[in-house]
């Protein structure tokens, strides 16, 4: 059993979780309602962790597309794009995923977390290196492991530890990749994008942006922070999910660099990865044309976004440094984190639960996710949810 033994320590965790009333890691969806709203232990309960920021995954055009994509295709690919060859929806997904962000090249995974995965590995390599913001997403840093560059961390959203680490690395820069995230997935924060691509262009290194939550949500067109901060022609990648605002399973990476078309060729979670399947890339599709062609969209999720980051605020909660459809309730104590999530449970309101190390300054914290689905009832009742339970622990 020795090779187990490392399970031991999240095994008592797990125990201590399960002591507390609902297991948060264990809830169990039976039916889905809409797309914020579930039947959860047999009674109607608000999604407010979801990641749907567009309400995409209930849209009629979305199921018709990917319904239609089965009848017509079937249910899977069965194999990867280099074995079994590309369906022509992958093809037609990637000119109009390039076309959208006006990029010249467009490789799609199967994932999001493959994307930066396949993407950093490939780009990076021994004799290179990476410089990554502190509180990057773990598929980011699974992917520096990969590829066999040096890694540096420099602190979250610090430009001056930036600047100062690509000084010291002086005729090394044009081999380094920056990595950043346009809106972070913890706190619900921007990246510093504009001093980072002045940098960027300072010292000649190069610089991935991770649009995986800011994709639908940032920008004038919704193309996400790059567009937002108005620097598009320093992001020399973009890597994105299909995940969150287009509400189906996927990844991809625009670029205007040639050398793109060849990163399918040496990335090894896209050659060794079945495909996307074909109702996968048809809704998807669907998905992005919503995107572009319906903005309100977006003005209802940042209506929501900033009701309910106003509400939590005035009740006194510690919340992330800015408002954003990702809005971060702060605890210093896990103990009360679990606590206050399941109190939110019992009044039927839904919430992520993240917990050290997942969080990015070892603290604990309860994320909303907000959705343009959102209805004003329920930000009020999610609100009001948060101000029950917090009445509980104040008496």
């Amino acid at each position: 059993m020795a090779l187990l033994k490392k399970f031991r320590q999240l095994a008592d965790a797990r125990k201590s979780l399960a002591m507390v009333s609902e297991d948060p890691f264990r809830v169990t969806i039976e039916r889905l309602l809409s797309p914020t709203e579930a039947v959860v232990n047999g009674r109607p309960v608000i999604l407010a962790g979801t990641n749907n920021y567009l309400g995409l995954t209930f849209d009629p055009q979305c199921i018709e597309a990917a319904a239609h994509a089965v009848r017509e295709q079937g249910t899977g690919t069965t194999g990867s794009r280099m074995a079994n060859g590309n369906f022509i929806g992958h093809l037609a997904l990637e000119r109009e995923l390039a076309e959208f962000y006006g990029r010249r090249w467009c490789d799609v995974f199967s994932t999001g977390y493959l994307a930066n995965l396949g993407v950093i590995s490939a780009l990076a390599g021994p004799g290179d290196v990476i410089l990554i913001d502190a509180d990057c997403h773990a598929s980011i840093y699974d992917g520096c492991r990969m590829s066999g560059a040096e890694v540096i961390r420099f602190r979250h959203n610090d430009t001056a530890d930036l600047h100062k680490r690509l000084t010291r690395l002086g005729k090394r820069c044009p081999n380094t990749l920056i990595i950043a995230e346009g809106l972070y997935s913890m706190l619900g924060d921007r990246s510093a994008l504009v001093e980072i691509a002045a940098l960027k262009r300072e010292h000649g290194a190069y610089l991935l942006l991770d649009e995986a939550h800011s994709l639908g949500v940032l920008g004038e067109r919704g193309r996400g922070r790059s567009e937002e901060a108005g620097v598009e022609d320093s992001v020399d990648f973009i890597v994105g999910t299909f995940s969150k605002s287009l509400g189906a399973t996927g990844g991809f990476c625009v670029s205007d660099h040639p050398a793109m078309e060849l990163v399918r060729y040496a990335s090894r979670p896209y050659i060794f990865t079945a495909s996307l399947c074909p109702s996968v890339v048809a809704s998807t599709r669907a998905a992005l044309l919503r995107l572009r062609t319906a903005p309100e969209l977006r003005l209802k999720l940042w209506t929501n976004a900033q009701r309910l980051y106003d509400s939590l605020k005035d009740l006194g909660f510690r919340l992330g440094p800015e408002p954003s459809p990702i809005i971060a309730i702060r605890f210093e104590q896990a103990e009360d984190t679990v606590a206050f999530w399941n109190g939110l449970f019992r009044q039927d309101v839904y919430v992520n639960m993240i917990l050290p190390p997942a969080t990015p300054d070892g603290g604990s914290l309860l994320r909303c996710s907000v959705s343009a689905a959102h209805t004003p009832d329920q930000i009020d009742r999610i609100c009001q949810s948060f101000a029950s339970v917090k009445a509980t622990f104040s008496s």
